[in-house]
């Protein structure tokens, strides 16, 4: 006699959980805890970790180009259409000007009222080596006029684009090769098959490098405590605390933002790619997240070829962090001497600011330029070119909450965007962000097969912790 045994018949296997200790975000917090410690208590050791993070953040930019090009190029030849691509770069840009532009006038509002600057009496006399000091931190550099980096969007050749890691220049590229695979689809199959493989090799070996992220953030860490010291925390105590505020409540504004154009719930936002914005956070860089945050919101619901040219693109012109800690600055270094800025005068920042921001990605000591060129503007004999020194001590601290709110604010626009453009899958948002199982993204291959994206950016989206 046998005897049959019922089984169900589409047993769901139990969702496993990973070990407390292998949350990245764990791992992360320690991490940056440790460095603060070390660089504190033994200040020599912890500036001498800076190759730690250097190292980690050279690991990730080496294949930041390739996978921007993979990206994109396979997300457009899905659309196909040119029309359709232009109308996202647009809305793109279009968005990021009015949100910029809100940040710059947002950061003067919140300088006007808590006066960061007020009460530190700096004699105009003694920053007669801030320019020099300056100069050093720039390296004599320069930013680039509107029409140069307008310009300098368009590659000298191909291989040099990739060879300088010059992200917009990738972007470009990629943007027409995408659109000519997209016009002779039934001819470019196994070209597309080659890129569609490699971009499984290079997502495999970010998966690889970001298992050195917490020991970057270490050595980060380390490095920015021990080198400019916890003193520095205490003398610009007023300026980080209003900077550090004003993003917070600048977050708020996203979040309505996100909220009501794309029906975005931010706090889950920030919960699901907490990893990244830890990771941002600690090595005061947005670029060692950029390939795992284009997964994370393609796997989140937006289409691929919105992310692969929403998120470069605000890399260089949405940059929300950095304009409202520029703003502040302007009103820091004026009421420090003990200068008051008329309305004009702000309005004049804005607009110097409004452009020069636009050109400080991979720019040395962009910052310092653009201030630099901002008080020039003004034109105020009472405040030196040179008062732009005073924010040498306090400048490298602030990086992790610019780079912050940069990372943030490129999600959004990722979100409202695709959402704009009616390439937002909203169940699968909303189920991604509540941490609910989803079933595997897939793709349309150019042979009208469907297949799954690749397994390694389904690892990097991963379960969440």
């Amino acid at each position: 006699m046998v005897q049959h045994v019922e089984t169900d018949p589409d047993p769901t296997p139990p969702k496993t959980r990973k070990p407390w200790y292998r949350s990245l975000f764990l791992q992360l917090l320690v991490a940056i805890v440790a460095g603060i410690l070390v660089g504190w208590w033994w200040p020599e050791l912890g500036a001498s970790l800076k190759p730690l993070a250097d190292g980690f953040i050279k690991l990730i930019k080496m294949l930041i180009a390739p996978i921007i090009f993979f990206t994109v190029v396979i997300g457009i030849a899905h659309v196909g259409d040119l029309k359709a691509v232009g109308r996202i770069g647009v809305k793109a840009l279009i968005y990021f000007e009015v949100v910029t532009t809100f940040a710059l006038l947002f950061g003067l509002v919140v300088g006007n009222i808590v006066q960061p600057g007020a009460g530190f009496q700096v004699n105009p006399e003694t920053l007669a080596t801030g320019a020099d000091a300056i100069a050093k931190k720039t390296g004599d550099g320069s930013l680039p006029h509107t029409v140069e980096f307008l310009l300098n969007i368009i590659p000298t050749s191909i291989m040099s684009a990739f060879a300088e890691n010059a992200l917009l220049q990738v972007l470009f590229f990629a943007v027409l090769f995408g659109l000519a695979m997209a016009k002779f689809s039934q001819r470019s199959k196994t070209l597309y098959s080659v890129i569609d493989q490699a971009s499984h090799i290079f997502f495999a070996i970010i998966g690889w490098i970001m298992k050195l992220a917490p020991l970057g953030a270490f050595g980060a860490m380390a490095y920015i405590i021990g080198q400019y010291g916890i003193a520095s925390l205490g003398s610009y105590g007023k300026l980080i605390a209003c900077c550090y505020l004003a993003a917070v409540l600048f977050i708020v504004v996203l979040g309505g933002i996100v909220k009501v154009l794309a029906g975005v719930n931010l706090w889950k936002l920030i919960v699901y790619i907490k990893d990244e914005l830890f990771l941002a956070l600690g090595t005061a860089s947005t670029e060692v997240v950029l390939p795992r945050i284009m997964v994370k919101l393609t796997n989140a619901g937006c289409d691929r070829a919105v992310t692969g040219l929403v998120v470069p693109t605000g890399y260089s012109f949405n940059l929300d962090g950095a304009t409202l800690y520029l703003s502040i600055c302007v009103l820091f270094l004026s009421q420090a001497l003990g200068v008051e800025l008329s309305l004009g005068e702000q309005i004049t920042a804005v607009l110097v600011l409004m452009l020069t921001s636009k050109g400080m990605a991979g720019v040395p000591g962009s910052s310092f330029l653009d201030l630099s060129a901002t008080v020039a503007a003004i034109g105020h004999g009472a405040i030196p070119v040179a008062a732009v020194a005073l924010l040498l001590g306090a400048d490298r601290i602030m990086d992790s909450m610019r780079v912050s709110v940069n990372l943030l604010g490129n999600c959004v626009a990722s979100f409202v965007v695709a959402n704009w453009e009616g390439r937002l899958d909203k169940e699968r948002m909303r189920a991604v962000l509540a941490g609910e199982p989803v079933e595997p993204l897939t793709e349309i291959a150019p042979d009208g097969t469907v297949q799954p994206l690749a397994e390694e950016e389904a690892l990097l989206a991963g379960p969440r912790d």
